[in-house]
């Protein structure tokens, strides 16, 4: 997925190995750390050939080796989720700032001199549709609520399953715009084949959207997703209240970020394991109930930082600027 998205906005794109250790099992620990030492010598020699001034990390454990070849680099990190990930709370460690997308995610580290609250970064062309331009794109009624779902970049196997069930009660009240993932895709439309003349209209499928997401976001009075880390940027942006599916894995970062949302009023939780049987009454509870989707979305709208992605290019440049300061110093 990455690979996709990297060269179709026409950057380089270099991989590396590298392999994970948190929650892995011990019959695959000495592979996986094999693959980290390959990792951190090929991470040298890129190093080397790219001479950077700067370094950027955004999490994944293939950040692990370049981050250790690079140790004397400045290094900024941002965390994309409001609790780090093993790989982030070892670099954070060493890094000059700490980007965060939260003030309560300061708690985390233990240098919160060097945390900056950023927010979460958003694409551009996410945020150019006005509701009025994404309704007409999607041929929707004006009139009518919009149910957006979807999954991650990969979609969820466990949403689509159960959406499929609830989507004819569903219907009955709403509009939906339903982002299934291409893994799914052909599942999904072979389900909804069925589905009456009168209530297929008022379904929009699509196995992914690339440069159209921000249209089904500024389309949309509700969403029923995932809690990844782009749900802390996108869903405070378009003012968007949620029902959130975090993925049902004990301890996994999403179930963080999807209490951070519902603390604060602006998203509802709904366990995954209770989808199929509470998915359509949460739903049209929400979308029937004007005044609390109303009262959501403005505590989401609170959380919104939409200068983040600037706010980090300028942390970035002061970072550069330095370097090169130093850089100088040296030479002379």
């Amino acid at each position: 997925m990455e690979e996709d998205l990297v060269t179709r906005a026409g950057y380089q794109l270099r991989s590396l190995p590298a392999a994970g250790l948190h929650l892995v099992e011990l019959s695959k620990l000495p592979r996986n750390l094999w693959q980290l030492g390959r990792g951190y010598f090929a991470a040298r020699r890129l190093l080397a050939e790219f001479r950077p001034d700067v370094l950027f990390f955004t999490g994944g454990f293939v950040a692990a080796p370049v981050a250790a070849a690079g140790r004397r680099i400045p290094t900024l990190v941002f965390v994309p989720d409001l609790q780090p990930g093993l790989a982030l709370r070892m670099i954070a460690r060493f890094a000059e700032v700490v980007a965060v997308v939260a003030e309560e995610a300061r708690q985390y580290f233990q240098r919160p001199d060097r945390v900056e609250v950023t927010g979460y970064p958003l694409r551009g062309e996410l945020t150019r549709w006005s509701r009025a331009e994404a309704i007409e794109h999607f041929g929707l009624s004006k009139d009518e609520p919009t149910l957006l779902v979807f999954g991650g970049s990969k979609g969820a196997r466990s949403i689509n399953q159960a959406l499929l069930v609830a989507l004819p009660s569903l219907l009955e009240h709403m509009q939906v715009i339903h982002i299934t993932g291409e893994a799914s895709w052909a599942e999904t439309s072979a389900a909804t084949g069925s589905l009456p003349v009168d209530l297929a209209g008022r379904y929009h499928a699509f196995p992914y959207l690339h440069g159209d997401m921000g249209a089904a976001f500024a389309a949309a009075d509700l969403a029923l997703c995932r809690a990844g880390a782009s749900t802390l940027g996108e869903l405070p942006y378009f003012k968007l209240p949620a029902v959130l599916v975090p993925i049902p894995f004990r301890g996994h970062l999403q179930h963080v970020n999807a209490s951070y949302l519902q603390g604060h009023g602006a998203a509802v939780i709904l366990a995954d394991e209770k989808m199929k049987d509470s998915l359509a009454a949460t739903v049209i509870e929400l979308i029937q109930n004007k005044g609390r989707r109303q009262q959501m979305g403005a505590a989401m709208a609170a959380l919104a930082r939409p200068k983040a992605a600037a706010h980090i290019a300028q942390l970035l440049g002061k970072l550069g600027a330095r370097a090169a300061t130093v850089s100088q110093r040296s030479e002379a």
